[in-house]
């Protein structure tokens, strides 16, 4: 399809327009992070990393960053244990309700927050009877972390096909040498890239966080918003914020990378 020069420079003007309305904000944060006016007066007069300082030296800022990457690393371990397991499930082998068990992984992720919050809390505290603590923010995480490393393998399993496996099958390697020789190896850089999403996931999710914290956890975005209204650590919270954007914006530049297009087995 051949465009005219007019509509290229109109769809250029939509995507700039676009992503300048997406990336501005974040900017801005960054620009306040080193803003040396406390109330935020815009534009900057000057630059300083007093705010840097006050963050690195804030102990719940720390305990909160620590928090949050314990969370979704343990998240992110389950969620490649049971999404890949899911994915060569329902791609390797057919069952009956194979297309509704489909459905219920990949709905976690489609669901409101909101809903899935509310849902998780009441499981906990009012069907299961158990206290909300660093655990059930873990297994919350771990619900919709899933999808993310399931979406991948599955992709991944579609393009390599089947071959190399029967072939492994007929020179009588079992299920599991098949796995660990010849499926695993072709499912490596699909398991970093679904891990490292899942781990950007987690480590900002916020909504789901609100309702299964507890037992005096708290995650580094519910720092940000228990703080931000405060005049004192307004600033520091930008700098916090800048953090976390670069711990979200690092993995899913990492796992784009990794998601490029292989040779599909023949």
């Amino acid at each position: 399809m051949t465009l005219s020069t007019t509509t290229k420079r109109i769809l250029a003007v939509i995507t700039f327009g676009v992503l300048g309305l997406i990336y501005l904000p974040l900017l801005v944060v960054v620009a306040n992070s080193v803003n040396p006016s406390q109330s935020m007066t815009w534009p900057p007069r000057g630059v300083t990393f007093e705010w840097w300082e006050r963050a690195a030296q804030s102990a719940g800022a720390r305990e909160a960053l620590v928090t949050s990457l314990q969370v979704a690393a343990i998240a992110t371990g389950i969620a490649l244990v049971l999404g890949t397991l899911l994915a060569i499930a329902l791609q390797r082998y057919s069952f009956f309700g194979k297309h509704s068990v489909n459905l219920l992984v990949i709905l976690p992720i489609a669901l409101p927050g909101v809903v899935t919050g509310i849902a998780l809390n009441n499981g906990f505290r009012g069907i299961l009877g158990i206290d909300l603590s660093l655990w059930t923010i873990v297994i919350a995480h771990a619900t919709f972390c899933i999808v993310t490393v399931f979406n991948n393998v599955q992709a991944r399993l579609r393009r390599m096909g089947t071959s190399l496996e029967d072939a492994s099958a007929d020179l009588g390697a079992g299920v599991f040498t098949t796995f660990r020789l010849i499926t695993l190896p072709q499912l490596r850089s699909a398991l970093l890239a679904g891990g490292m999403l899942a781990f950007a996931l987690s480590f900002d999710e916020i909504i789901v966080t609100t309702f299964t914290a507890g037992g005096g956890a708290n995650t580094l975005p519910i720092w940000i918003l228990n703080n931000m209204f405060r005049p004192n650590q307004a600033p520091v919270v930008n700098v916090v914020a800048v953090v976390l954007i670069l711990f979200s914006i690092v993995p899913v530049w990492l796992a784009q990378r990794l998601s490029a297009d292989v040779e599909p087995a023949r």
